[in-house]
């Protein structure tokens, strides 16, 4: 059968004026997709995660259309000056996505000035992937645009039992209201759940406090978060810290929707609420 195929294709291309040894024209790109910068800079801890997620952030635009991603693994781009070599820099992205960076990134006064007007200023999004918010100690404006920093992980990796705490909000919205994932769960510092509002939560009734390690005395561990920072919004999960968690569905869906959210695809509350 495929002897006859081939031939009957050949022809058709013939009859249709179309040389088929001759390679079809490149892909053109879509002028209005969106573009995102996936920045991988470690300078702390490396996940061994990281190459997964940076894999499933790019395949997840790619498949739907939705964005287009550079990934790096430095900070060149977070500037506003023109760069050379048909490099791009923060004015042809629309968000921004730290996926488990560590320590004092490579940023320079004028590159952290960039990075801020990028996202409060003209409103562009930014995504922090687990130890982002192990990132940036010395810089207070990070803290504050993200949410605050990464203080232990009081239980390591273990199955944590989690609550939703806004199921209306669109990368939470497949949760069940209460589930397990297995993962490593950060315990933040200079947070507070009147700057954000918290989506995911340890369920605190199912945590063994007896650990050196377990710092908040109001047993208030969240998990995902949304915020404003001036004109941009601001998403952030602990979740993603094993290698197994990018090929969880659950997850992949909820940092894909997280991405749309801070382009400004979709709606959900940045407001605070009361803890449970």
């Amino acid at each position: 059968m495929l002897s006859l195929a081939i031939p009957t294709v050949f022809a058709l291309a013939q009859d249709a004026g179309v040389d088929p040894s001759v390679a079809p024209p490149p892909r053109v790109k879509q002028s209005h997709v969106k573009h995102i910068l996936v920045i991988s800079q470690t300078k702390g801890f490396e996940h061994d995660s990281i190459t997964g997620a940076m894999v499933a952030l790019y395949n997840m635009g790619r498949e739907s259309g939705l964005w287009d991603a550079t990934l790096r693994t430095d900070t060149e781009l977070i500037t506003k000056k023109a760069l050379e070599r048909n490099a791009k820099n923060l004015d042809y992205f629309d968000a921004l996505v730290f996926v488990s960076t560590t320590g004092e990134l490579d940023l320079d006064d004028g590159q952290k000035k960039d990075m801020l007007s990028f996202i409060k200023d003209e409103g562009k999004g930014f995504v922090g992937v687990h130890a982002a918010l192990d990132t940036n100690y010395k810089w207070p404006e990070y803290g504050e645009m993200i949410g605050g920093w990464f203080d232990q992980h009081p239980w390591s990796t273990f199955n944590a039992p989690i609550i939703n705490e806004d199921p209306t909000f669109p990368a939470v919205r497949h949760f069940p209201k209460a589930f397990v994932k297995w993962d490593e769960i950060y315990q933040p510092k200079e947070w507070s759940r009147d700057k954000v509002n918290v989506l995911l939560s340890l369920d605190p009734t199912k945590l063994n406090y007896n650990n050196p390690r377990v710092h908040r005395t109001d047993h208030d561990f969240a998990v995902a978060w949304s915020k404003m920072y001036g004109k941009g919004r601001v998403f952030y999960s602990t979740l993603g810290h094993t290698e197994e968690s990018w090929n969880d569905p659950d997850i992949r869906k909820m940092y894909f929707e997280a991405i749309k959210w801070v382009l400004g695809l979709t709606d959900g509350s940045t407001a605070s609420h009361a803890k449970p």
